[in-house]
C-alpha cells in the first residue's frame, strides 16, 4: 500500500481541487479524502508513506498525439525510449501516430505496438491506425479489424487526406467502430514548399511561408463533412483563427467534433523562429502573435478541448541541416508540462484545473481510455508535481533518443518529481 499525505489533488472528473490524502492498494486508488485516519488502513499490509506537503498530485497525463517512430525509425525514437520520456514528463498514457515505416495500417503492426508497449511496462501505449492504406489517401484501411486488435482511432497524420470523398467515407466507416477520425488539416497545394507561417516574420527571414488558410480550409471541409455524416472528428494541432471559427461553428451545430492544441503553439510565435535552430520548425508552423492569443483563449474557454504534445523526434544530423531543408517537428514529452507551467500557469494564463482537464480528462474521454482520474477504483496512474522545482533543459538529461526541442538551455520551473503507473513508481526525479 502507498499513502500519499497532504497533497494538493486536482481531479476535474471528481470536482476535487484541494489538499487530500490518497491511498493506493494493488495498483488502484483505494481512498481519497481529508485526514484519512490510520485505523481505516489497519491490516492493509506493508505501508509506504510519502509526505506531499507543498506538492500537487495529478492524475497521470494523457497525451493524444505522439510520434514514437517504431517500427522503422528506431534511430529517432522507439517505444521503450518514448515511454521513458513520457513518464519523465508525467505522461502515463499516450496515443501514437501511424506514420511509421512501414505505416501502421494492418493488424500485425497494431498488435506489434500494443505488445511492445506492454513489454516496456511504463506508459500505456495506444496506437492510432492509418485511415488510408499507406497514408496514400486513396483506399480506406480495415477500420473495424484494426479497432478489434487495439487501435483507438484512425489518422493519416503527417499528410492529411486530400481527397474530400475519401475523408467523407472515412468518417462514415469509422462510425462502425465508435472511434474518431483524427484530421491533419493541411491542404498540400496551399502549403506548397513553405517552411514557416507565411507573414512578416517569414518574409524578414527570406523563408517560404505556409498560409494559415492551408490549415483552415481543410479544417472547414472536415467540420462540414462531420456534420453531414454524423462521424466523430478530432482536429489535430489547431494553430489558426480560421480553424477556430470552423470548430466553433461545428460545435454550435451540435456536431461530434473535438480539437487539440500543442504547447508550442501556445508559447512560441513565428517571431521567435531563428534561422540557426531548426528545432523551431514544426508543422503546422508556429503561429502569429494574434493566432497565439486566440488559441490561448480558445483553450481556456473550452473551444479547444485538449492539450497534446505532437512529440516528433528527429536525429541531430537531420535537424543540423539548414532550416529550409530540415524536417518538421520537435520533441515535447519531457518539456510539455514544465513549459506549460512556466509560461502559462505561473503567469495566470491557464488555471491548474483547466490544465488537468485538458491534458488528462478530455483526451481520456475522447478516446475512451480508462485514465485521467484519481477516483477510488481507478488505476493508480499518478504524478507528484513540484511547482517550484527548477531545471535547465539539457540533452544529457533527456530520456528520449532525440533532443530537438526549442527549450534546450532554458530553465523551466515546475516539474514532475514522481510518476506512478498502476501504483508502481516508474520515474523519480
Amino acid at each position: 500500500m502507498l499513502w500519499l499525505k497532504n497533497a494538493y489533488v486536482v481531479d476535474p472528473i471528481q470536482g476535487v481541487s484541494g489538499v487530500r490524502d490518497v491511498v493506493t492498494r494493488d495498483g488502484r486508488i483505494l481512498l481519497l479524502g481529508r485526514n484519512i485516519p490510520a485505523d481505516r488502513l489497519a491490516d492493509g499490509g506493508e505501508m509506504e508513506v510519502v509526505d506531499c506537503t507543498g506538492k500537487y498530485l495529478f492524475p497521470g497525463f494523457v497525451d493524444a498525439h505522439v510520434h514514437l517512430r517504431e517500427p522503422g525509425q528506431e534511430n529517432k525514437e522507439d517505444i521503450a525510449s518514448g515511454s521513458r520520456a513520457a513518464v519523465r514528463g508525467g505522461v502515463t498514457s499516450l496515443i501514437c501516430m501511424a506514420n511509421t515505416e512501414p505505416v501502421i495500417d494492418n493488424q500485425a503492426l497494431v498488435e506489434l505496438v500494443v505488445r511492445r508497449g506492454r513489454q516496456t511496462g511504463l506508459a500505456r501505449i495506444y496506437p492510432l491506425a492509418a485511415a488510408t492504406k499507406g497514408l496514400r489517401g486513396e483506399e480506406l484501411t480495415e477500420m473495424a479489424e484494426l479497432q478489434e486488435c487495439g487501435a483507438v482511432g484512425f489518422s493519416d497524420d503527417g499528410r492529411g487526406i486530400q481527397n474530400g470523398e475519401i475523408m467523407r467515407l472515412a468518417l462514415e466507416y469509422a462510425k462502425i467502430t465508435g472511434c474518431p477520425i483524427v484530421s491533419h488539416c493541411e491542404d498540400a497545394a496551399l502549403a506548397g514548399q513553405g517552411v514557416m507561417r507565411r507573414g512578416r516574420a517569414a518574409a524578414a527571414r527570406g523563408l517560404a511561408g505556409i498560409p494559415a488558410t492551408a490549415e483552415s480550409v481543410m479544417a472547414a471541409r472536415d467540420v462540414l463533412l462531420a456534420g453531414e455524416t454524423g462521424g466523430r472528428l478530432h482536429l489535430a494541432h489547431v494553430s489558426t483563427r480560421g480553424t477556430l471559427a470552423a470548430l466553433r461553428a461545428g460545435k454550435a451545430a451540435g456536431w461530434d467534433i473535438t480539437a487539440e492544441v500543442n504547447p508550442h503553439h501556445l508559447i512560441l510565435t513565428d517571431e521567435d523562429v531563428p534561422l540557426t535552430n531548426s528545432s523551431f520548425k514544426v508543422n503546422p508552423p508556429l503561429p502569429s502573435a494574434e493566432d497565439r492569443e486566440s488559441l490561448l483563449k480558445a483553450l481556456a474557454d473550452g473551444t479547444i478541448d485538449m492539450l497534446a504534445t505532437d512529440h516528433a523526434p528527429h536525429t541531430w544530423e537531420e535537424k543540423a541541416r539548414p532550416f529550409a531543408e530540415a524536417p518538421f517537428g520537435m520533441t515535447a514529452l519531457e518539456t510539455a508540462l514544465p513549459a506549460i507551467w512556466t509560461y502559462l500557469v505561473r503567469p495566470g494564463l491557464l488555471s491548474v484545473e483547466r490544465l488537468v482537464e485538458a491534458f488528462a480528462r478530455r483526451p481520456a474521454e475522447r478516446f475512451a481510455l480508462r485514465a485521467g482520474t484519481l477516483r477510488p477504483g481507478a488505476a493508480a496512474d499518478m504524478v507528484l508535481f513540484d511547482p517550484d522545482y527548477e531545471e535547465t533543459v539539457s540533452a544529457e538529461r533527456m530520456a528520449s533518443k532525440s533532443a530537438n526541442t526549442p527549450f534546450l538551455g532554458r530553465t523551466l520551473r515546475g516539474f514532475p518529481i514522481k510518476t506512478w503507473v498502476e501504483g508502481r513508481l516508474v520515474f523519480e526525479r
